[in-house]
């Protein structure tokens, strides 16, 4: 057992690199698996071993944190507004408290700098359970006007346990977004960090506890897809939010569906078009389009990977686009030090995955910039962009997850506007022009749950994230996740008896 003495500013917290969490958070107190199995992961930056010893928790394990779940549930969904909201606003605090150990312990796995991304994930957690927290005593129902004699009122309950499965990009962030709704809404929630990147969420512990949250009510179970599977196969597990890819979400919907048709939310990705006009600010959107594929090494769910620009600017487009890439590139390395902006990928499955693309990607388009790795140590690879990539190769189609993007010319509103909607993608999109009306016109006619305009790739916590066709099922953000963790009920009242 990790020891948690000796607090700091009064939280019990000491976990960083040489002080790893690795057991289970259930019922308020870090255990033992109940298994044997472990998992082994890397320092993406060297690919030195970090450890080998993280559990996968079992079927066993997963029993335990449901019945600590179901035995705090009753008591939870009955504490007053005021009290749950008390606990999630100084959960959000102790996060921030803790900013810097907790962006250490996901970065010394996944390779994301401090200054370009740890920090910022960390805080958007932390605002995650700020922003549920308001909602708590203002997340009302309705009422209906009486009719024949009857008055209807709706409410919103809790559904009981639930649970959150959340990828390696941004564990912290992520699972705050899955954990925040559950717990404002009178929930229990478990979260299955994933075996990647696990240390933060599994450092969370002491936080849980120091903020009040009453034994059972949040808990952490490491593990990979065994892991997920049971989570997903449970009867007594009422909702669970997946955000990962197209093939496990499947899985997880049917699971859920084989079991006991528990609710299901699903964020599987994208392959976002930015579409650029010829009467854009040019400086602006190519800001924009370099982070967008640059940010977390290209690693993010609705990176616009898929760049047409109107033949009125491409060559200053291109010039400009491959300029701002190479600059970043030159940011590339060790995410410890001060100054890096990109880091590596996160290991080396996904290095061998964009590594692959890149090399099949020579014969798929023309190189504009990057394609090659960078260090002969280390998951690094240069930010990438080829052009002429037509609409049936796999660079264009698939989700690469790495900072690798296609870059095609458009003359046409409706020419581009058939090739943006060409994929089975659908989470984001963007436009760039200054004409408003346009810009509302193509934001309209986009298959994409948002739309940015002279803007992508963001998000924000008071309004729905989630994306159409296999992009996702259900939203998170702002009012849709309170609803996504509550069953309605509606009341009727026969005011004639």
């Amino acid at each position: 057992m990790v020891s948690t003495n000796g607090a700091t500013n009064g939280t019990a917290f000491q976990f960083s690199a040489k002080n790893l969490p690795k057991q289970l958070f259930i019922n308020n107190e870090y255990v033992a698996s109940k298994g044997n199995k472990t998992t082994p992961v890397y320092n993406p930056k060297d690919e030195s071993l970090v450890a080998d010893d993280v559990p996968v928790s079992n079927e066993a394990d997963v029993e335990a944190a449901i019945s600590a779940a179901e035995n705090a549930f009753p008591k939870w969904k009955k504490f007053s507004a005021a009290a749950r909201r008390d606990i999630l606003l100084k959960f959000a605090a102790l996060l921030e408290e803790h900013t810097e150990p907790l962006a250490e312990l996901t970065r010394i796995t996944l390779g994301a700098p401090y200054g370009a991304f740890g920090k910022f994930e960390v805080a958007l957690g932390a605002e995650a359970f700020k922003y549920n927290a308001g909602w708590i005593d203002k997340f009302c129902g309705e009422a209906y006007p009486q009719e024949n004699g009857f008055m209807q009122i709706t409410r919103h309950e809790p559904l009981g346990v639930t649970a959150g499965i959340v990828p390696w990009n941004g564990p912290l962030a992520t699972g705050a977004l899955k954990a925040a709704p559950a717990l404002a809404t009178g929930n229990c929630f478990i979260l299955k960090p994933s075996e990647k990147t696990p240390f933060a969420a599994l450092a969370l512990g002491p936080l849980i506890k120091e903020a009040g949250f009453p034994p059972g009510v949040f808990q952490i179970l490491p593990g990979d897809g065994s892991t997920g599977a049971i989570i997903s196969s449970h009867m007594k597990i009422r909702k669970v939010s997946f955000t990962g890819s197209i093939p496990t979400g499947k899985k997880i919907q049917e699971a859920a569906a084989r079991s006991n048709l528990k609710r299901v939310t699903l964020e599987l990705g994208g392959k976002s078009p930015a579409v650029i006009f010829d009467d854009c600010n040019l400086d602006n959107t190519v800001t924009w389009a370099v982070n967008a594929i640059a940010t977390n090494t290209g690693q993010v769910c609705f990176a616009a990977t898929r760049v047409y620009v109107q033949e009125g600017i491409y060559d200053k487009f291109v010039e400009r686009y491959k300029a701002g890439l190479e600059e970043r590139a030159k940011a590339i390395g060790d995410p410890d030090e001060e100054g890096t902006l990109m880091g590596p990928l996160v290991d080396k499955e996904q290095f061998e995955r964009v590594t692959g693309f890149l090399e099949r990607g020579a014969s798929q388009g023309t190189l504009l910039t990057g394609g090659k790795r960078v260090g002969e140590k280390g998951f690094y690879v240069q930010p990438t962009v080829f052009e002429g990539v037509t609409s049936d190769q796999e660079i264009y189609k698939q989700e690469i997850f790495g900072p690798v993007a296609v870059l095609n010319k458009f003359k046409t509103e409706e020419e581009v506007l058939e090739k943006a909607n060409s994929t089975e993608y659908g989470l984001m999109a963007g436009v760039f022009t200054q004409d408003i009306n346009k810009a509302l016109r193509v934001a309209s006619e986009f298959d994409s749950g948002m739309v940015g305009i002279n803007c992508i790739s963001l998000t924000f916590l008071n309004s729905a994230f989630g994306g159409s066709k296999q992009s996702g099922l259900g939203r998170e953000c702002g009012r849709d996740a309170l609803e996504a963790f509550t069953e309605p009920k509606t009341i009727m009242i026969n005011m004639t008896y």
